[in-house]
């Protein structure tokens, strides 16, 4: 197998097209479908089902696709910095949800910044972040939805799952085992916090574990989940967070899931990045760390 298949393999997958692959790499449409007929050879399974236009990736292709586009764009971007003599000093305009960005992101690119590569970060709601992407106002966006924008091409990063959290004095009083039984409704009598009035994360952990969706009103919204955390642990009321945000709450009891269901609510992030610039050395570097990092931090 030759680290070329696997460049390849990934162009394809992120482009959906044998064509624009070839465009992209600088080879011809015939050397890019060897290529991946011999990774599919090498490997015994089919990566791609041929459409009339374009291809789709099947599952094999949806598995190998994370475990090896990370330590591609980083052997990419360090190609390219060796060409260029220096890292770039151009900063790199990113966007992503404010908890993630702060909790993970900004530590995970430390060490970039120490290697002379220059950010600027913006946080915000998935829509707006990724209009900002389409018009060149940011480079890089980590989004909570899966890109359906033309010209738009987004990756896998990392899965975030969800829990009902209360304090520990709080949940003593709550009734988990008719929670379990019965469902929300005995929720009804204590209040929920959320960051939006529309109760998003909310309502996604509804459907999926209780299959109906949240009738309450919050007493309090708090634009942040960090300060919706915060009220949490202070015992203003119950709310669904994200378990990376308060890993270290709960490693030490701070506060505990009212349930554990067999399947967890997950919502998937994604980086996003506008099609065919993978081939500037500063984002192919800062995209592939975060794909290696981000397997760390679940």
């Amino acid at each position: 197998m030759q680290l070329g298949w696997l460049r390849t393999f990934v162009t394809v997958y992120r482009l959906g097209s044998f064509t624009k692959a070839a465009q992209q790499l600088g080879l011809s449409q015939p050397a890019v479908t060897h290529q991946v007929r011999n990774l599919e050879r090498e490997l015994g399974r089919p990566l791609f089902e041929r459409l009339p236009k374009g291809v789709r990736p099947t599952a094999a292709a949806e598995s190998l696709v994370r475990d090896v586009q990370g330590p591609i764009d980083s052997l990419n971007g360090v190609v390219g910095r060796y060409r260029s003599g220096r890292p770039g000093d151009q900063p790199l305009h990113v966007g992503g949800p404010a908890e993630l960005m702060t909790s993970r992101v900004i530590p995970a690119i430390s060490d970039l910044i120490g290697e002379g590569m220059h950010f600027r970060l913006a946080f915000g709601l998935a829509d707006d972040l990724l209009s900002d992407l389409a018009d060149r106002r940011l480079d890089l966006v980590i989004s909570t939805v899966r890109p359906r924008i033309r010209g738009i091409a987004s990756t896998p990063l990392v899965d975030e799952e969800f829990a009902l959290l209360a304090s520990v004095e709080l949940a003593r009083t709550l009734p988990t085992e008719r929670l379990k039984a019965e469902g929300p409704g005995v929720l009804d009598a204590y209040p929920l916090l959320a960051y939006s009035e529309s109760l998003p994360i909310i309502r996604r952990y509804w459907l999926s574990v209780f299959g109906v969706r949240p009738n309450a009103v919050p007493p309090l919204i708090v634009p942040d989940l960090r300060g919706v955390l915060s009220a949490v642990k202070s015992s203003a009321g119950l709310s669904v967070l994200p378990t990376y945000l308060c890993a270290d709450e709960l490693a030490q009891g701070e506060v505990v899931p009212l349930l554990e269901p067999d399947i967890p609510p997950i919502n998937t992030f994604y980086l996003a990045v506008r099609q065919g610039e993978l081939g500037r050395t500063d984002l192919a570097v800062l995209h592939g760390h975060l794909l290696l990092k981000a397997r760390l931090w679940a």
